[in-house]
């Protein structure tokens, strides 16, 4: 494999885009008090539903640009997904600086969506090239930068707004920051082709290893559909019995019409429902622990702190349970915390349920993305691409249905649903975890 490439400066570059993307989500998350806050009062007066449906295009565009990027990478090389990554990122953090009604956060987003997705796209494919032999260790480094980011971006919201009371487009502003880093570090550098292409594994094979390409297309455009307003289920419950019908459909494809191996489309179903575990709980911070008597901002903190944390020394927990193994404790770990956050009284009690729920989320992410790209490598960039792009667009489907339940049912009936999500997993990854516990990685050979 040709190493003409500057390893550490790659790899620091990445985390830096990885953290502009983190940064994202902890300004929405923050600026949804502003937005939502009445007009009287200096805000702009929407509701959690229109504020769940303008931050939805951060979540689908992601999803859009991700598998896009992940079918044309190879093609158009990756280091035209980073400058397409940079550029996105710019326009978007320039609209959200002059955001001023549901329209232009609506437009915002969708730049932030795109820069984001491809981020991931060429970034996540970057890591697993450049490091072969340590793809879910390095993985989960990388995505130290997500929760990493989510910290800084919780202590600055804390720091300018509350502390300071500076206006939130200052807050906005130090997007421009890490952004005019990494669009410097990785100029001009030397980029790898992707672990596929270096290993001589057919575009035909990778499409052929997703399994189930069909009805995942039908899948990621359903939830399209339903994250943009264009059509909505009647209740709660179809939205899950929906995902059911479809994962059903994937079998169907993938194991009596094409007679591929099923393992990528499981992946898929399960990524929607730990994405969604993990983002819509943290996007939705301030509203659903707002009157925990604890500032909404330090328990994302704190939940953030700690999975960068454990990100960061994964590769022991990773080595000694096999990813699968991870993803079956995170599962077990998740339940419980939302549930102990939708019954907690008081800061205390309020703290340890999200550091339970922390220590759940913390892996799931990259320890997906680490699976498919050891355990599904013909599926090359695209399966990494689908995969994260599927947890994204699952978010912005879920997110104003959370909204809704908030705005109708109260904040503790919207987390005990969500905790259903977690409690499926809890299965799904059981039965992973029995079938890949004593497997090792499969290696592509280089050509």
């Amino acid at each position: 494999m040709n190493q003409n490439y500057n390893k550490a400066r790659l790899f620091v570059a990445s985390c830096l885009a990885l953290l502009v993307t983190s940064l994202t989500f902890a300004m929405r998350a923050k600026i949804e008090e502003v937005f939502g806050s009445p007009i009287a009062s200096g805000g702009f007066g929407l509701s959690k539903e229109e504020i769940g449906w303008a931050f939805g295009p951060a979540f689908w565009g992601f999803t859009a640009a991700m598998i896009l990027g992940g079918l044309i990478i190879d093609i158009v090389k990756t280091k035209n997904i980073v400058r397409s990554a940079f550029f996105f990122h710019l326009i978007g953090a320039i609209t959200l600086l002059f955001a001023n009604s549901k329209g232009t956060l609506f437009l915002a987003n969708v730049f932030i969506g795109f820069g984001n997705g491809c981020v991931e796209a060429a970034l996540n494919p970057l890591i697993a090239t450049i490091f072969p032999n340590q793809k879910t260790k390095m993985l989960n480094r990388f995505h130290v930068w997500f929760p990493g980011g989510i910290v800084i971006g919780g202590i600055l919201a804390w720091l300018m707004m509350d502390q300071m009371q500076l206006s939130w487009q200052i807050y906005v502003a130090m997007l421009f920051i890490p952004l005019a880093i990494y669009g410097f570090l990785f100029f001009g550098q030397n980029i790898p082709e992707t672990e596929r292409v270096l290993s001589g594994v057919s575009y035909k094979d990778m499409i052929k290893a997703t399994g189930a390409p069909v009805v995942l297309m039908i899948a990621t455009i359903f939830m399209f559909i339903i994250a943009n307003g264009i059509f909505e289920l009647p209740a709660s419950w179809m939205y899950l019995a929906a995902i059911g019908v479809l994962f059903i459909g994937s079998i169907i494809e993938g194991k009596f019409i094409k007679k591929a191996a099923l393992i990528f489309p499981i992946m898929f179903f399960f990524m929607l429902l730990t994405a969604a575990t993990e983002l819509v709980t943290t996007q939705w911070m301030n509203a659903l622990l707002g009157d925990a008597g604890i500032n909404p901002m330090l328990i994302l903190v704190v939940i953030t702190g700690l999975m960068a944390v454990g990100r960061f020394f994964a590769g022991g927990l990773v080595h000694r349970f096999n990813p699968s193994g991870v993803l079956l404790i995170s599962a077990v770990f998740s339940t419980i915390g939302l549930y102990a956050m939708s019954i907690a009284q008081g800061a205390t009690m309020t703290m340890v349920a999200a550091i339970i729920f922390a220590i759940g989320v913390c892996y799931f992410w990259p320890t997906m993305i680490g699976f498919v790209s050891e355990y599904i490598p013909e599926s090359g960039a695209l399966g990494m691409s689908v995969v994260g792009g599927a947890g994204m667009v699952s978010v912005a489907m879920f997110l104003p249905l959370m909204g809704k339940i908030m705005d109708t049912e109260g904040t503790q009936v919207a987390m005990q649903n969500l905790g259903i999500l977690p409690a499926l997993l809890i299965v799904g990854f059981g039965a992973l975890f029995f079938v890949y516990k004593n497997r090792k990685p499969v290696e592509l050979s280089g050509k």
